[in-house]
């Protein structure tokens, strides 16, 4: 027997360590399924405009797409849609990043790509610029066409014009 452990304490004090240890992990969250283990949003296939939410008619797709292209064959600058039901467990920044760094959006060399990533069903919008545009799009600039242009928009149902309002609205920037 120990000093620290009367002959006749042995078990309940052994229960009461293990009980600790149980109760700290699962606190520190050191018992459950680690962070990994839950299932990250696949990258989709590059696309001007991909809408696995369902969120855009086929024609309105289209022509955002058509739109898209235009730009680009005018002026360079390589712009992406993407709209997903969510990014969960997936901050929507951090899948930005995701597809962003997967597709190489932007001319190789200039780095003028922007993405919009819609996650519809959590209702958040991120615009992430490439370098090249970060002067001409700040993060306060892009918020400001979420808040102002696409969010209103969004709030009726109207996905497509969100998005065309939005778009509009940063050609004028870039």
């Amino acid at each position: 027997t120990s000093i620290l452990e009367p002959a006749g304490a042995r078990l309940p004090l052994r229960a009461l360590r293990v009980w600790l240890l149980a109760t700290a992990a699962l606190l520190l969250g050191l018992a459950g399924p680690p962070a990994a283990a839950q299932q990250l949003l696949p990258v989709p296939p590059l696309a001007r405009v991909t809408d696995t939410a369902g969120a855009l008619a086929p024609e309105a797709k289209r022509a955002l797409d058509e739109k898209l292209a235009a730009f680009e064959k005018a002026h360079g600058s390589q712009v992406a849609v993407v709209v997903v039901p969510s990014t969960q467990p997936e901050p929507i920044e951090d899948y930005a990043h995701r597809i962003g760094e997967a597709w190489k959006i932007g001319r190789k060399g200039v780095g003028d790509g922007l993405l919009i990533v819609v996650a519809k069903d959590d209702r958040r919008v991120r615009i992430d610029v490439a370098r090249a545009l970060e002067g001409a799009i700040p993060d306060v600039a892009a918020k400001r066409v979420i808040r102002e242009n696409i969010a209103p928009a969004f709030q009726r149902g109207d996905y497509a014009g969100g998005l065309n309002a939005g778009l509009d609205r940063l050609f004028g920037l870039i």
